[in-house]
């Protein structure tokens, strides 16, 4: 069913400092379903930003989730597209328009699809789409970034990973997003005593940045299995050195957490050895990049891995952790189901083709909405409803090309989407036994 959904500001339920109000937007939005009792009672502003590639794709079926499952737990939205990234570029010649930062700022959280192509890989760097998702995270604060890697039970076999060792992995990846190498000072280029061209940047850390991110790794930890585990390079970087013994020092406060370190290298061998050894990691910008990668991989897919990106106070971040993949934006994919990917032509006998217009897996979109819901407004029976939607959808045997196994239906993002709007609206118990 249509449902006329007028929108307004009101009081974050997060724990954020007040935020400034705008004016609200009326939206028009198409609900399945929703019934006609509901009457929603809390609104909030989100700022989306589609960015590039298959950021569109992703975020309009991520954007549908959350405005029915808000619908059904009496939660409306005033939204307002933003560009940002290539898109931006093209459009502005900005990669982070003031607009979009404005409205970012202005809004109650944001939920980013993705940035960043070929189109744009020669240009300078401050023209370059990553150097506006780098500026967004820096103005809005969000220092601490949450990249869950939970291994579905669905997809066990997705996992390049044996059974026994990718099966009840369920790790939570703290990385520090606004420190480090990638905002250090000083950077750039120069010549050495030999006349030679180097590029050169700063591994730096202050302990404020360290003592922020250590009291958030321990509170989440004491939220899960209260075991944390910090990854550093202490043998080697005085960063690294300094960040361990804060780390130390700040675990006075917390004696109910196991707090444990690991040398990074030793970690990303760990990560894939026995990755049910972690429960709670964290770590700095630069190594928390590698490895909720190589996390990712544990759980079958890259296309699965949400994140949240906090700070202190105002809007939180949230996006996928994959990137952009230009090369599947919007693309017919061929997909032969006796052999699990793709195939050559001479292979193609016997074999069973299915053709997908949108091959993109929007699986980790739609989670990051749902952390959205839980880190950001606080409306957890939402975001439960999304998380089971996920694991319903998953145990109705519906796949994208990236997860796709014998026995399971292959389908594309839009259909997937819709798949995951079914169960959205008939709300099955997180770990309903598969039909």
């Amino acid at each position: 069913m249509a449902a006329c959904l007028q929108l307004w500001q009101c009081k974050l339920a997060r724990p954020f400092d007040s935020l400034p109000v705008r004016r609200s937007i009326p939206l028009s939005l198409r609900c399945s379903a929703a019934p006609s009792s509901s009457k929603p009672t809390r609104s909030y502003s989100i700022t989306l930003i589609p960015g590039d590639g298959i950021g569109p794709e992703i975020i309009s079926v991520a954007k549908d989730v959350l405005v029915l499952a808000g619908y059904l737990e009496g939660i409306k939205y005033d939204f307002r597209e933003m560009l940002m990234g290539g898109a931006a570029l093209d459009a502005t010649g900005l990669p982070l328009p003031h607009e979009t930062l404005s409205a970012a700022k202005q809004s109650h959280a944001v939920l980013l699809g993705a940035v960043g192509g070929y189109k744009w890989d020669r240009n300078d760097k401050h023209l370059k789409p990553e150097t506006g998702l780098l500026q967004i995270r820096k103005e809005l604060g969000v220092f601490a970034n949450l990249r869950p890697a939970t291994v579905y039970s669905p997809l066990v076999d997705a996992s390049t990973l044996k059974r026994e060792v990718a099966e009840g992995v369920d790790i939570m990846l703290i990385r520090e997003l606004t420190g480090g190498i990638y905002f250090g000072e000083p950077r750039g280029f120069g010549t050495n005593d030999n006349g030679e061209e180097i590029g050169f940047n700063t591994e730096i850390y202050a302990t404020h940045e360290i003592d922020r991110i250590a009291h958030f790794a321990f509170k989440v930890a004491q939220k899960r299995r209260r075991k944390l585990c910090s990854v550093d390079k202490a043998n080697v970087l005085e960063a690294s050195m300094l960040w361990r013994k804060r780390f130390l020092a700040i675990a006075q406060e917390y004696p109910d957490v196991e707090l444990s370190h690991m040398y990074v290298d030793n970690a990303s061998m760990q990560l894939i050895r026995d990755p049910k050894q972690f429960d709670t990691m964290v770590t700095n910008n630069i190594f928390g990049d590698i490895l909720s990668d190589e996390a990712s991989m544990v759980t079958g897919s890259i296309g699965m891995l949400p994140s949240a990106s906090l700070g202190a106070s105002g809007p939180g971040l949230f996006e996928p952790i994959h990137g952009s993949a230009p090369d599947i934006a919007g693309q017919v994919g061929v997909f032969y189901f006796r052999f699990f990917s793709f195939a050559s032509t001479d292979m193609l006998n016997n074999s069973t083709i299915t053709h997908i217009q949108d091959k993109a897996n929007p699986f980790a979109t739609v989670l990051s909405a749902a952390m959205l819901l839980r880190y950001g407004l606080g409306e957890e029976k939402a975001a439960e409803r999304i998380e089971n939607a996920v694991m319903d959808t998953l145990n109705r045997g519906f796949r994208t090309g990236d997860i796709y196994s014998a026995g399971t239906k292959l389908v594309g993002c839009k259909q997937l989407g819709e798949e995951i709007l079914k169960s959205v609206e008939s709300n099955v118990p997180a770990g309903a036994a598969a039909v």
